[in-house]
Protein backbone atom coordinates (compact mmCIF):
# COMPACT_ATOMS: atom_id res chain seq x y z
CA UNK A 1 0.00 0.00 0.00
CA UNK A 2 1.44 3.37 -0.80
CA UNK A 3 3.16 5.32 1.77
CA UNK A 4 4.99 2.63 3.34
CA UNK A 5 8.00 2.69 1.33
CA UNK A 6 10.31 0.71 1.88
CA UNK A 7 9.11 -0.14 5.23
CA UNK A 8 6.60 -2.32 3.58
CA UNK A 9 7.77 -3.76 0.19
CA UNK A 10 5.54 -6.73 -0.20
CA UNK A 11 2.13 -5.07 0.82
CA UNK A 12 3.30 -1.70 -1.48
CA UNK A 13 3.60 -4.22 -4.39
CA UNK A 14 0.14 -6.32 -3.85
CA UNK A 15 -1.56 -3.54 -3.07
CA UNK A 16 -4.26 -3.57 -5.44
CA UNK A 17 -5.36 -7.29 -4.69
CA UNK A 18 -4.76 -6.48 -0.50
CA UNK A 19 -6.96 -3.35 -1.14
CA UNK A 20 -10.09 -5.59 -2.94
CA UNK A 21 -9.84 -8.29 -0.25
CA UNK A 22 -10.24 -5.59 2.47
CA UNK A 23 -13.03 -4.08 0.57
CA UNK A 24 -15.23 -6.74 0.07
CA UNK A 25 -14.19 -8.15 4.04
CA UNK A 26 -16.09 -5.42 4.77
CA UNK A 27 -19.00 -5.77 2.36
CA UNK A 28 -19.45 -9.16 4.35
CA UNK A 29 -19.26 -7.68 7.41
CA UNK A 30 -21.57 -4.69 6.30
CA UNK A 31 -24.18 -6.73 4.34
CA UNK A 32 -24.67 -8.84 6.95
CA UNK A 33 -24.95 -6.57 9.45
CA UNK A 34 -27.50 -4.83 8.10
CA UNK A 35 -29.26 -8.07 6.97
CA UNK A 36 -29.38 -8.92 10.58
CA UNK A 37 -30.72 -5.80 12.07
CA UNK A 38 -33.59 -6.32 9.50
CA UNK A 39 -34.67 -9.04 11.14
CA UNK A 40 -33.93 -7.86 14.65
CA UNK A 41 -30.83 -9.99 14.85
CA UNK A 42 -32.65 -13.88 14.31
CA UNK A 43 -30.27 -15.47 12.50
CA UNK A 44 -32.43 -18.21 11.60
CA UNK A 45 -34.41 -15.60 9.59
CA UNK A 46 -31.36 -14.79 7.39
CA UNK A 47 -30.88 -17.11 4.27
CA UNK A 48 -26.93 -17.60 4.33
CA UNK A 49 -27.14 -18.82 0.51
CA UNK A 50 -28.58 -15.50 -0.18
CA UNK A 51 -26.21 -13.47 1.33
CA UNK A 52 -23.52 -15.60 0.64
CA UNK A 53 -24.68 -14.45 -3.08
CA UNK A 54 -24.82 -10.51 -2.48
CA UNK A 55 -21.31 -10.89 -0.94
CA UNK A 56 -19.70 -12.44 -4.04
CA UNK A 57 -21.77 -9.92 -6.37
CA UNK A 58 -21.43 -6.95 -4.61
CA UNK A 59 -17.64 -7.64 -4.10
CA UNK A 60 -17.15 -8.49 -7.83
CA UNK A 61 -18.62 -5.31 -8.66
CA UNK A 62 -16.42 -2.83 -6.24
CA UNK A 63 -13.68 -4.81 -7.81
CA UNK A 64 -14.72 -3.70 -11.12
CA UNK A 65 -15.98 -0.10 -10.17
CA UNK A 66 -12.44 0.41 -8.12
CA UNK A 67 -10.35 -0.88 -10.80
CA UNK A 68 -12.21 1.36 -13.10
CA UNK A 69 -12.19 4.60 -11.19
CA UNK A 70 -8.23 3.85 -10.35
CA UNK A 71 -9.20 3.26 -6.75
CA UNK A 72 -6.87 0.50 -6.79
CA UNK A 73 -4.76 1.84 -9.23
CA UNK A 74 -2.49 3.46 -6.58
CA UNK A 75 -3.01 6.97 -8.22
CA UNK A 76 -3.24 8.54 -4.46
CA UNK A 77 -2.37 9.15 -1.34
CA UNK A 78 -3.44 6.31 0.61
CA UNK A 79 -6.57 7.35 3.12
CA UNK A 80 -6.51 10.77 1.72
CA UNK A 81 -9.62 12.84 1.18
CA UNK A 82 -8.96 12.21 -2.57
CA UNK A 83 -9.05 8.58 -2.29
CA UNK A 84 -12.15 8.53 0.14
CA UNK A 85 -14.07 10.68 -2.66
CA UNK A 86 -13.67 7.95 -4.88
CA UNK A 87 -14.30 5.23 -2.88
CA UNK A 88 -17.47 6.80 -1.80
CA UNK A 89 -17.98 6.50 -6.00
CA UNK A 90 -17.22 3.10 -6.43
CA UNK A 91 -19.26 2.12 -3.47
CA UNK A 92 -22.13 3.91 -4.86
CA UNK A 93 -21.75 2.33 -7.93
CA UNK A 94 -21.77 -1.23 -5.92
CA UNK A 95 -24.76 -0.36 -4.05
CA UNK A 96 -26.92 1.00 -6.83
CA UNK A 97 -25.92 -2.70 -8.78
CA UNK A 98 -26.39 -4.94 -5.45
CA UNK A 99 -30.28 -2.85 -5.38
CA UNK A 100 -31.22 -3.52 -8.55
CA UNK A 101 -30.09 -7.02 -8.82
CA UNK A 102 -31.69 -7.95 -5.60
CA UNK A 103 -34.84 -5.68 -6.82
CA UNK A 104 -35.60 -7.06 -10.37
CA UNK A 105 -33.24 -10.34 -10.60
CA UNK A 106 -32.94 -12.14 -7.75
CA UNK A 107 -36.21 -11.33 -5.63
CA UNK A 108 -36.56 -11.34 -1.82
CA UNK A 109 -34.59 -14.52 -1.69
CA UNK A 110 -31.35 -12.29 -1.97
CA UNK A 111 -31.07 -9.74 0.63
CA UNK A 112 -33.88 -7.24 1.70
CA UNK A 113 -33.12 -3.67 0.14
CA UNK A 114 -33.17 -1.86 3.21
CA UNK A 115 -30.27 -4.54 4.13
CA UNK A 116 -28.34 -3.22 0.54
CA UNK A 117 -28.56 0.53 1.65
CA UNK A 118 -27.68 0.28 5.04
CA UNK A 119 -24.92 -2.00 4.08
CA UNK A 120 -23.72 0.11 1.54
CA UNK A 121 -23.55 3.00 4.10
CA UNK A 122 -21.94 0.87 6.70
CA UNK A 123 -19.59 -0.62 3.60
CA UNK A 124 -18.04 2.75 2.60
CA UNK A 125 -17.46 3.59 6.48
CA UNK A 126 -15.71 0.28 7.38
CA UNK A 127 -13.42 0.37 3.83
CA UNK A 128 -13.06 4.52 5.22
CA UNK A 129 -12.16 3.23 8.43
CA UNK A 130 -9.84 0.76 7.52
CA UNK A 131 -7.57 2.98 5.40
CA UNK A 132 -7.51 5.77 7.95
CA UNK A 133 -6.44 3.37 10.65
CA UNK A 134 -3.52 2.22 8.12
CA UNK A 135 -2.66 5.93 6.82
CA UNK A 136 -2.52 6.50 11.07
CA UNK A 137 -0.06 3.07 11.54
CA UNK A 138 2.13 4.22 8.51
CA UNK A 139 3.05 7.85 9.84
CA UNK A 140 3.76 6.88 13.32
CA UNK A 141 6.33 3.96 11.63
CA UNK A 142 7.48 7.03 9.42
CA UNK A 143 8.34 9.70 12.01
CA UNK A 144 11.46 10.31 13.26
CA UNK A 145 13.36 7.75 15.13
CA UNK A 146 16.40 8.76 15.75
CA UNK A 147 17.34 9.73 19.09
CA UNK A 148 20.05 12.53 18.21
CA UNK A 149 16.88 13.99 16.28
CA UNK A 150 16.99 17.76 17.37
CA UNK A 151 13.21 18.87 19.03
CA UNK A 152 12.12 21.84 17.02
CA UNK A 153 9.54 24.68 18.35
CA UNK A 154 8.04 26.05 14.98
CA UNK A 155 7.11 29.59 14.97
CA UNK A 156 4.26 29.80 12.23
CA UNK A 157 0.98 27.38 11.94
CA UNK A 158 0.24 28.63 7.95
CA UNK A 159 0.86 27.00 5.29
CA UNK A 160 4.74 26.93 5.61
CA UNK A 161 4.68 25.67 8.79
CA UNK A 162 2.37 23.19 8.08
CA UNK A 163 3.98 21.65 5.20
CA UNK A 164 7.41 21.55 7.24
CA UNK A 165 5.48 19.77 9.89
CA UNK A 166 4.23 17.07 7.75
CA UNK A 167 7.72 17.16 6.07
CA UNK A 168 9.52 15.99 8.99
CA UNK A 169 7.03 13.83 10.48
CA UNK A 170 7.21 11.68 7.27
CA UNK A 171 10.88 11.35 7.09
CA UNK A 172 12.41 8.83 9.20
CA UNK A 173 15.59 9.89 8.62
CA UNK A 174 14.72 13.47 9.47
CA UNK A 175 17.09 15.48 12.20
CA UNK A 176 13.92 17.15 13.21
CA UNK A 177 11.57 16.30 15.33
CA UNK A 178 8.53 18.92 15.96
CA UNK A 179 7.55 18.98 19.35
CA UNK A 180 5.18 22.21 19.45
CA UNK A 181 3.78 25.14 17.19
CA UNK A 182 3.40 28.93 17.68
CA UNK A 183 1.25 31.30 16.00
CA UNK A 184 0.40 34.63 16.26
CA UNK A 185 -3.46 33.80 15.10
CA UNK A 186 -5.02 33.44 17.67
CA UNK A 187 -7.83 31.96 15.10
CA UNK A 188 -5.44 28.85 15.22
CA UNK A 189 -4.95 28.39 19.02
CA UNK A 190 -6.97 25.07 18.89
CA UNK A 191 -4.99 23.94 15.54
CA UNK A 192 -3.20 20.42 15.31
CA UNK A 193 -1.12 19.43 12.22
CA UNK A 194 -0.56 15.76 12.53
CA UNK A 195 -0.54 15.35 16.20
CA UNK A 196 1.34 18.58 17.07
CA UNK A 197 -0.79 21.49 18.34
CA UNK A 198 -0.26 25.05 18.73
CA UNK A 199 0.36 26.24 22.03
CA UNK A 200 1.17 30.08 22.14
CA UNK A 201 2.16 33.23 20.38
CA UNK A 202 5.29 35.15 20.10
CA UNK A 203 4.87 36.19 23.73
CA UNK A 204 5.09 32.91 25.14
CA UNK A 205 8.40 31.45 23.67
CA UNK A 206 10.35 31.34 27.10
CA UNK A 207 7.00 29.20 28.49
CA UNK A 208 7.02 26.89 25.44
CA UNK A 209 10.70 26.27 25.75
CA UNK A 210 10.29 25.48 29.58
CA UNK A 211 7.78 23.04 29.02
CA UNK A 212 8.24 20.89 25.43
CA UNK A 213 12.31 21.03 26.28
CA UNK A 214 13.23 22.09 22.23
CA UNK A 215 16.83 22.54 21.22
CA UNK A 216 15.61 24.89 18.36
CA UNK A 217 13.39 27.44 17.36
CA UNK A 218 12.42 27.05 13.92
CA UNK A 219 10.87 30.04 11.82
CA UNK A 220 8.73 28.35 9.34
CA UNK A 221 7.30 31.74 7.67
CA UNK A 222 8.93 32.16 4.18
CA UNK A 223 7.44 35.57 4.05
CA UNK A 224 8.85 37.03 7.23
CA UNK A 225 10.62 40.24 7.28
CA UNK A 226 13.42 41.38 8.71
CA UNK A 227 12.08 42.66 11.80
CA UNK A 228 10.46 39.66 13.08
CA UNK A 229 13.02 37.50 12.50
CA UNK A 230 15.57 39.60 14.51
CA UNK A 231 12.87 40.13 17.17
CA UNK A 232 12.28 36.12 17.05
CA UNK A 233 15.55 35.42 17.24
CA UNK A 234 16.56 37.82 20.33
CA UNK A 235 13.06 35.87 22.15
CA UNK A 236 14.51 32.13 21.37
CA UNK A 237 17.99 33.23 22.25
CA UNK A 238 16.84 34.73 25.55
CA UNK A 239 15.08 31.36 26.02
CA UNK A 240 18.54 28.97 25.22
CA UNK A 241 17.13 28.13 21.98
CA UNK A 242 19.32 28.14 18.91
CA UNK A 243 17.44 29.48 15.27
CA UNK A 244 16.65 28.32 11.75
CA UNK A 245 14.55 29.30 9.67
CA UNK A 246 13.25 28.49 6.08
CA UNK A 247 14.12 30.10 2.92
CA UNK A 248 12.58 33.26 1.96
CA UNK A 249 9.66 32.79 -0.97
CA UNK A 250 11.85 33.97 -3.40
CA UNK A 251 14.10 30.97 -2.89
CA UNK A 252 12.03 28.42 -2.46
CA UNK A 253 11.55 28.63 -6.99
CA UNK A 254 7.89 27.86 -6.48
CA UNK A 255 8.61 24.44 -4.52
CA UNK A 256 6.86 23.58 -1.29
CA UNK A 257 9.50 23.67 2.22
CA UNK A 258 10.93 20.82 3.16
CA UNK A 259 13.75 19.46 6.01
CA UNK A 260 16.41 20.13 3.23
CA UNK A 261 15.52 23.67 2.94
CA UNK A 262 15.82 24.41 7.26
CA UNK A 263 18.74 26.28 7.59
CA UNK A 264 20.83 29.00 9.60
CA UNK A 265 19.91 32.75 10.07
CA UNK A 266 22.17 34.91 7.61
CA UNK A 267 22.52 38.31 7.76
CA UNK A 268 20.58 38.72 4.89
CA UNK A 269 17.78 37.54 7.43
CA UNK A 270 18.43 39.63 9.55
CA UNK A 271 19.19 42.78 7.62
CA UNK A 272 17.05 42.14 4.22
CA UNK A 273 13.71 40.26 3.25
CA UNK A 274 11.91 43.33 2.05
CA UNK A 275 9.23 42.36 -0.13
CA UNK A 276 9.77 44.09 -3.25
CA UNK A 277 6.46 44.20 -5.93
CA UNK A 278 7.65 43.14 -8.85
CA UNK A 279 6.23 43.67 -12.20
CA UNK A 280 5.89 40.34 -13.60
CA UNK A 281 4.32 40.92 -16.56
CA UNK A 282 6.80 43.37 -17.86
CA UNK A 283 9.49 41.21 -17.29
CA UNK A 284 8.08 38.16 -19.07
CA UNK A 285 7.46 40.23 -21.91
CA UNK A 286 11.11 40.52 -22.50
CA UNK A 287 12.49 37.11 -20.98
CA UNK A 288 9.58 34.46 -21.73
CA UNK A 289 10.51 32.60 -25.16
CA UNK A 290 13.71 34.58 -25.78
CA UNK A 291 17.24 33.58 -25.35
CA UNK A 292 18.87 34.77 -23.30
CA UNK A 293 22.77 34.96 -22.11
CA UNK A 294 23.89 35.62 -18.72
CA UNK A 295 27.80 36.46 -19.17
CA UNK A 296 29.82 35.49 -15.23
CA UNK A 297 27.20 33.17 -15.13
CA UNK A 298 28.84 31.21 -12.08
CA UNK A 299 29.21 34.03 -9.51
CA UNK A 300 26.56 35.38 -6.66
CA UNK A 301 24.85 38.24 -9.26
CA UNK A 302 25.09 35.95 -12.72
CA UNK A 303 23.47 33.04 -10.83
CA UNK A 304 21.22 34.84 -9.34
CA UNK A 305 20.36 36.50 -11.97
CA UNK A 306 20.16 33.02 -13.83
CA UNK A 307 17.88 31.62 -11.33
CA UNK A 308 15.29 33.84 -11.30
CA UNK A 309 15.59 34.72 -15.03
CA UNK A 310 14.75 30.65 -15.37
CA UNK A 311 11.79 31.26 -13.76
CA UNK A 312 10.05 33.26 -16.84
CA UNK A 313 10.98 30.04 -19.51
CA UNK A 314 13.31 31.54 -21.89
CA UNK A 315 13.19 29.96 -25.10
CA UNK A 316 17.39 29.11 -23.93
CA UNK A 317 19.12 30.17 -20.85
CA UNK A 318 23.04 30.32 -21.66
CA UNK A 319 25.20 30.37 -18.73
CA UNK A 320 28.76 31.40 -19.86
CA UNK A 321 31.59 31.79 -17.28
CA UNK A 322 35.39 31.33 -17.35
CA UNK A 323 34.87 29.25 -14.55
CA UNK A 324 33.74 25.63 -15.21
CA UNK A 325 33.34 24.95 -11.13
CA UNK A 326 31.13 28.04 -11.08
CA UNK A 327 28.87 26.83 -13.83
CA UNK A 328 28.89 22.92 -12.39
CA UNK A 329 27.59 24.54 -9.52
CA UNK A 330 24.95 26.84 -10.83
CA UNK A 331 23.53 24.30 -13.37
CA UNK A 332 23.25 22.34 -10.02
CA UNK A 333 20.91 24.71 -8.33
CA UNK A 334 19.03 25.30 -11.39
CA UNK A 335 18.64 21.86 -12.81
CA UNK A 336 19.39 19.56 -9.74
CA UNK A 337 22.06 17.90 -11.77
CA UNK A 338 25.15 18.70 -13.38
CA UNK A 339 25.91 18.20 -17.16
CA UNK A 340 28.87 20.24 -18.50
CA UNK A 341 28.33 19.34 -21.81
CA UNK A 342 24.60 20.39 -22.42
CA UNK A 343 24.68 23.79 -24.70
CA UNK A 344 23.21 26.07 -22.87
CA UNK A 345 26.66 25.57 -20.99
CA UNK A 346 29.45 28.00 -22.39
CA UNK A 347 32.40 28.14 -21.32
CA UNK A 348 33.44 31.51 -22.47
CA UNK A 349 36.53 34.50 -21.60
CA UNK A 350 35.14 37.57 -22.06
CA UNK A 351 38.25 38.82 -23.06
CA UNK A 352 38.64 36.03 -25.52
CA UNK A 353 37.30 38.78 -28.93
CA UNK A 354 37.05 35.56 -31.56
CA UNK A 355 35.28 33.60 -29.02
CA UNK A 356 32.80 36.29 -27.99
CA UNK A 357 32.24 36.32 -31.12
CA UNK A 358 31.64 32.75 -32.10
CA UNK A 359 29.47 32.40 -29.19
CA UNK A 360 26.90 35.24 -30.16
CA UNK A 361 26.84 33.85 -33.68
CA UNK A 362 26.15 30.80 -33.31
CA UNK A 363 23.69 30.95 -29.93
CA UNK A 364 21.91 34.34 -31.71
CA UNK A 365 21.09 35.78 -27.96
CA UNK A 366 18.12 37.97 -28.07
CA UNK A 367 18.63 39.56 -24.16
CA UNK A 368 22.22 40.03 -22.47
CA UNK A 369 23.11 40.49 -18.60
CA UNK A 370 26.48 41.32 -18.49
CA UNK A 371 27.99 40.21 -15.48
CA UNK A 372 31.36 39.10 -15.82
CA UNK A 373 33.70 41.43 -14.02
CA UNK A 374 36.65 41.26 -11.58
CA UNK A 375 35.82 43.62 -7.98
CA UNK A 376 37.72 42.72 -5.75
CA UNK A 377 39.08 46.55 -5.01
CA UNK A 378 41.83 45.59 -3.36
CA UNK A 379 43.35 42.80 -5.90
CA UNK A 380 42.78 45.20 -8.44
CA UNK A 381 44.30 47.77 -6.94
CA UNK A 382 47.39 45.33 -6.85
CA UNK A 383 47.13 44.18 -10.40
CA UNK A 384 45.17 47.41 -12.49
CA UNK A 385 45.99 46.17 -16.38
CA UNK A 386 43.84 42.89 -15.44
CA UNK A 387 41.29 45.12 -14.69
CA UNK A 388 41.39 46.81 -18.01
CA UNK A 389 41.53 43.66 -19.66
CA UNK A 390 38.49 42.34 -18.17
CA UNK A 391 36.26 45.01 -16.90
CA UNK A 392 37.42 47.84 -20.28
CA UNK A 393 38.28 45.79 -22.69
CA UNK A 394 35.94 42.49 -21.93
CA UNK A 395 33.40 44.70 -22.07
CA UNK A 396 33.66 46.24 -25.27
CA UNK A 397 33.91 42.71 -26.42
CA UNK A 398 30.63 41.64 -25.62
CA UNK A 399 29.12 45.07 -26.84
CA UNK A 400 30.34 45.02 -30.19
CA UNK A 401 29.60 41.30 -30.37
CA UNK A 402 26.00 42.53 -29.40
CA UNK A 403 25.40 45.40 -31.56
CA UNK A 404 26.75 43.04 -34.36
CA UNK A 405 24.56 40.76 -34.13
CA UNK A 406 21.15 42.69 -33.20
CA UNK A 407 20.44 41.98 -29.78
CA UNK A 408 17.47 43.81 -28.30
CA UNK A 409 18.65 44.38 -24.59
CA UNK A 410 21.47 44.17 -23.11
CA UNK A 411 22.10 45.24 -19.42
CA UNK A 412 25.46 46.24 -18.01
CA UNK A 413 25.30 45.42 -14.40
CA UNK A 414 27.86 47.78 -12.79
CA UNK A 415 28.46 48.82 -9.20
CA UNK A 416 28.17 51.76 -6.84
CA UNK A 417 31.97 52.60 -6.79
CA UNK A 418 31.61 53.64 -10.20
CA UNK A 419 29.50 56.95 -9.25
CA UNK A 420 32.37 59.35 -8.20
CA UNK A 421 34.70 56.61 -8.89
CA UNK A 422 38.36 56.64 -6.26
CA UNK A 423 39.97 53.25 -6.75
CA UNK A 424 40.67 51.01 -10.06
CA UNK A 425 37.44 49.01 -9.64
CA UNK A 426 35.57 52.03 -9.78
CA UNK A 427 36.99 53.50 -12.43
CA UNK A 428 37.55 50.51 -15.02
CA UNK A 429 33.17 50.08 -14.13
CA UNK A 430 32.42 53.77 -14.78
CA UNK A 431 34.55 53.16 -18.34
CA UNK A 432 32.09 50.55 -18.63
CA UNK A 433 29.08 52.41 -18.10
CA UNK A 434 29.81 55.22 -20.92
CA UNK A 435 30.76 52.44 -23.50
CA UNK A 436 27.32 50.71 -22.68
CA UNK A 437 25.95 54.15 -22.98
CA UNK A 438 27.62 54.76 -26.23
CA UNK A 439 26.25 51.72 -27.31
CA UNK A 440 22.97 52.60 -26.68
CA UNK A 441 22.80 55.46 -29.18
CA UNK A 442 24.66 53.56 -32.11
CA UNK A 443 22.53 50.16 -31.94
CA UNK A 444 19.53 49.22 -32.30
CA UNK A 445 18.21 47.48 -29.35
CA UNK A 446 18.09 49.08 -25.45
CA UNK A 447 21.60 49.16 -23.87
CA UNK A 448 21.27 49.93 -19.83
CA UNK A 449 23.71 49.84 -17.08
CA UNK A 450 22.16 49.03 -13.23
CA UNK A 451 24.68 50.16 -10.33
CA UNK A 452 24.25 47.54 -7.27
CA UNK A 453 25.21 48.74 -3.69
CA UNK A 454 26.69 46.47 -1.17
CA UNK A 455 25.42 43.32 -1.42
CA UNK A 456 24.84 40.80 0.98
CA UNK A 457 26.43 37.44 0.29
CA UNK A 458 27.78 38.24 -2.89
CA UNK A 459 31.61 37.27 -3.18
CA UNK A 460 33.68 39.89 -1.75
CA UNK A 461 31.01 41.42 0.35
CA UNK A 462 32.55 42.95 3.46
CA UNK A 463 30.27 40.58 5.09
CA UNK A 464 32.11 37.32 4.76
CA UNK A 465 35.15 39.20 6.25
CA UNK A 466 33.06 39.63 9.29
CA UNK A 467 31.61 36.38 9.39
CA UNK A 468 35.54 34.72 8.89
CA UNK A 469 36.19 37.24 11.88
CA UNK A 470 33.69 36.18 14.06
CA UNK A 471 34.52 32.76 13.74
CA UNK A 472 38.23 33.14 14.19
CA UNK A 473 37.06 34.59 17.83
CA UNK A 474 38.03 38.65 16.43
CA UNK A 475 38.81 41.25 16.51
CA UNK A 476 36.26 42.92 13.40
CA UNK A 477 37.83 45.27 11.55
CA UNK A 478 36.02 48.31 10.26
CA UNK A 479 37.37 51.37 7.78
CA UNK A 480 36.26 53.84 10.19
CA UNK A 481 34.47 53.62 13.56
CA UNK A 482 31.46 55.85 12.50
CA UNK A 483 30.75 54.27 8.62
CA UNK A 484 27.58 53.58 7.81
CA UNK A 485 26.53 50.84 5.30
CA UNK A 486 23.67 50.33 3.25
CA UNK A 487 23.06 46.84 2.04
CA UNK A 488 20.70 44.90 -0.10
CA UNK A 489 20.43 41.18 -1.09
CA UNK A 490 21.70 39.22 -3.88
CA UNK A 491 18.07 38.45 -4.55
CA UNK A 492 16.78 41.58 -3.61
CA UNK A 493 18.88 43.36 -6.22
CA UNK A 494 18.81 41.17 -8.98
CA UNK A 495 15.08 41.62 -8.82
CA UNK A 496 15.59 45.24 -9.29
CA UNK A 497 17.69 44.47 -12.34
Amino acid sequence: MSGGGPVFPLLARFRPVIQIGVDVVAWAVALGFATLARYDFQAEQVGAGGLITAVLLVGSVQAWAGLATGLYLGGRQFGSFEEVAVLARATVIATAVLFVASSLFFGPQLVPRSGVLGGGVAAVLLMGCARYGWRLFIERHRRPKGDDARRLLVFGAGEGGVQIVKAMLTDPSSPYVPVALLDDDTTKRYLRVKGVRVVGTRHTIGAAAETYRPDTLLIAVPSADAALVRELSERASAAGLQVRVLPAVGELLDQPPGVDDIRPVTEADLLGRHEIDTDVASIAGYLTSKRVLVTGAGGSIGSELCRQIDRFAPAELLLADRDESALHAVQLSLRGRVALDEPNVVLLDIRDTERVNEVFATRRPEVVFHAAALKHVTALEAHPGEAVKTNVFGTINVLEAARRHGVDRFVNISTDKAANPCNVLGYTKRIAERLTGWYAAEADGVYLSVRFGNVLGSRGSVLSVFRHQVAAGGPVTVSHPDVTRFFMTIEEAVQLV
